[in-house]
C-alpha cells in the first residue's frame, strides 16, 4: 500500500532514500509510455480556435488527425518533444512528491489520532506532496511545454539553448510562469489521485489469504481510475497553467493559429470564456484523460513495483536468501 503503513513489516521499512528512488524510477519509465499524449494534450490546449472533427477551425480537429498531422509534418520524434526536460521533471516530481507523501503519512500516525491509511489523509498529505514537488519541478515544466509547443523551425535548439534565452529574455520569472494556477490545480489534483487510489485499493483488496496474485494489475487499474475522475474536476487549472507557461513564446506559435497574451490568471480565464466559450475551459480534455489514466496508473503500478522490488532486496539482505521449500 501507497504511504506509511503501520501495519508493515518493520524490517521492510522504506526509508526517505528508497521512497525517492521508487518515485524516481516509476516517473521515469511512466513518462517514456505517455509522452506521445502529453503532446497532443498540449497542442490541443493551446489552440486558440474550436478543436472539433465537425467544424475545422484550427489545425487541429481531433486525436487521430492530430497524430498523422504531427507525423507527417514533424516526424516520429516530434511525440517525444521535449522529452529531456519532461523525463528530469518526472524523475524529480516522482521523487520529491513520494518521499513527501510518506515523510507526512509517517508524521500523522506518529503525531495525531488519526490512520495514516484512511482516504482523507491521502488527500490533504498528497496534495500537500504534490505541492511541494510541483514548486521544487516548475522550470522543468516550464521547458517541457515549450519544446512540446513549438513546431518547425524550432525556436528552441536544445535544452542549453532554452535555459539561456529564457533566463535572458525574462530572467528567473520566466521559469515560473503559470505557477499559480499549477498550485490551485494540484493540491486537489493529486490530493483526488491519492484519495481515490486509497478508496479503490480499499474497495478490491484481495482476501487476507488470497496473497498478492492481481496486484500490480490492481495498481494499474486504481491508479488509472483515480486519474480519469481527479483530472475530470481540476482540468480547466491544467489549460490555464499551459496558456501561461507559453508567455512571451508568441513566435513559436504562429504556425499553429491565433495566438494570445494573457496578463495573469484571471485574465486569461476571462479571455478563453469570451472568444472560446464554456467548452474552451475543456480542450484537450480528451487526450489528457489517456494521458491522466495512463499516467497515474503507471506511477502507481511502478512505485509499487519497485517498492516490492526494494523490501525484498532488504528482506534477503536482512534474513538470507529464502529456501527452497524442497530442501527442506
Amino acid at each position: 500500500m501507497v504511504g506509511y503503513d503501520p501495519r508493515g513489516k518493520d524490517a521492510a521499512a522504506l526509508s526517505p532514500k528508497e521512497a525517492a528512488l521508487a518515485g524516481s524510477a516509476g516517473g521515469m519509465v511512466t513518462r517514456a509510455l505517455i509522452s506521445p499524449f502529453d503532446v497532443i494534450k498540449i497542442r490541443f490546449q493551446l489552440q486558440i480556435e474550436r478543436v472539433s472533427s465537425q467544424i475545422s477551425e484550427g489545425k487541429y480537429s481531433g486525436i487521430s488527425q492530430a497524430c498523422r498531422c504531427i507525423y507527417r509534418e514533424e516526424g516520429l520524434s516530434a511525440f517525444w518533444k521535449g522529452h529531456i526536460p519532461a523525463q528530469l521533471l518526472s524523475i524529480a516530481f516522482g521523487a520529491v512528491q513520494f518521499t513527501s507523501f510518506e515523510f507526512l503519512t509517517e508524521g500523522v500516525h506518529k503525531r495525531t489520532s488519526y490512520d495514516s491509511q484512511t482516504a482523507g489523509v491521502h488527500f490533504v498529505c498528497g496534495g500537500l506532496a504534490a505541492c511541494s514537488a510541483t514548486v521544487f519541478c516548475q522550470p522543468l515544466d516550464t521547458l517541457r511545454t515549450r519544446f512540446a509547443a513549438q513546431g518547425e523551425p524550432k525556436i528552441y535548439r536544445n535544452l542549453r539553448h532554452a535555459v539561456f534565452t529564457m533566463s535572458r529574455s525574462g530572467g528567473i520569472r520566466s521559469f515560473y510562469q503559470g505557477l499559480c494556477p499549477t498550485l490551485l490545480a494540484v493540491f486537489p489534483y493529486a490530493g483526488l489521485q491519492f484519495f481515490f487510489y486509497n478508496v479503490f485499493k480499499n474497495m478490491f483488496a484481495p482476501a487476507p489469504n488470497a496473497g498478492n496474485s492481481g496486484g500490480n494489475l490492481q495498481s494499474l487499474l486504481c491508479g488509472s481510475g483515480a486519474g480519469m475522475i481527479s483530472k475530470s474536476i481540476t482540468y480547466p487549472f491544467d489549460l490555464f497553467k499551459k496558456r501561461l507557461q507559453v508567455g512571451g513564446f508568441e513566435e513559436a506559435r504562429l504556425y499553429f493559429g491565433k495566438v494570445r497574451t494573457y496578463k495573469g490568471l484571471l485574465d486569461c480565464a476571462a479571455q478563453i470564456a469570451k472568444e472560446e466559450g464554456p467548452q474552451g475551459f475543456f480542450k484537450g480534455l480528451s487526450p489528457s484523460l489517456l494521458k491522466a489514466a495512463l499516467s497515474t496508473g503507471f506511477t502507481f503500478f511502478w512505485y509499487e513495483f519497485f517498492l516490492d522490488v526494494i523490501r525484498n532486496f532488504k528482506e534477503i539482505r536482512i534474513n538470507g536468501l529464502p529456501q527452497d521449500p524442497k530442501q527442506r
